[in-house]
C-alpha cells in the first residue's frame, strides 16, 4: 500500500473508531460546532532569536495539517491594559470544522513531528479550546 493511501486509510479508520466511541454519537450537534484551538507558547529562553525563529519554522510546518480551516501565528500585541497577557512568545490559533477534525489534527503525523522536533524549545504551553456555533445570530 502506498504511503499516502495507507495514511488516508489510517485516518479514516481512526475517524470511524472515534465516531463509534465518541459522545458525539449521542450529541450530534457537537459535530457541527466550530472548534477553536488556541495555544500560547513560552520559550525556555525568550531572548534567544534563533530559538524563536526555529519555533516559528515549526509552527509554519504545523499549519499544513489539512484539517485546519484557518490558522494565525501571532506575537503579543503592543496593547497595554491590566487584563492583557503579553508574556508568551507565540500565539497559535487554529479553527476546525468540528471536534472530530481537531482530534484528527491531534494525531496527524505533522503534529507528532512538531511535538517531537520542537518541544525542546518551550518551557510551557497554555491551551484554550473552545466550541461554538459556526454562525453567530
Amino acid at each position: 500500500m502506498e504511503d499516502s493511501s495507507r495514511r488516508k486509510f489510517l485516518q479514516n479508520a481512526g475517524l470511524a473508531s472515534l465516531v463509534s466511541i465518541s459522545p458525539l454519537t449521542e450529541e450530534p450537534e457537537r459535530a457541527s460546532e466550530l472548534f477553536i484551538h488556541h495555544v500560547l507558547f513560552y520559550l525556555k529562553d525568550p531572548n534567544n532569536a534563533q530559538d524563536e525563529a526555529k519555533l516559528l519554522e515549526g509552527l509554519k510546518k504545523l499549519a499544513k495539517v489539512p484539517q485546519i480551516q484557518f490558522v494565525n501565528i501571532g506575537k503579543p500585541a503592543s496593547t497595554s491594559r491590566s487584563v492583557i497577557v503579553r508574556d508568551y512568545t507565540f500565539s497559535w490559533m487554529c479553527f476546525f470544522k468540528n471536534i472530530i477534525e481537531e482530534e484528527l489534527y491531534q494525531t496527524h503525523p505533522i503534529h507528532d513531528e512538531f511535538r517531537r522536533d520542537y518541544a525542546h524549545l518551550w518551557e510551557k504551553v497554555v491551551i484554550y479550546d473552545s466550541v461554538g456555533p459556526k454562525k453567530l445570530s
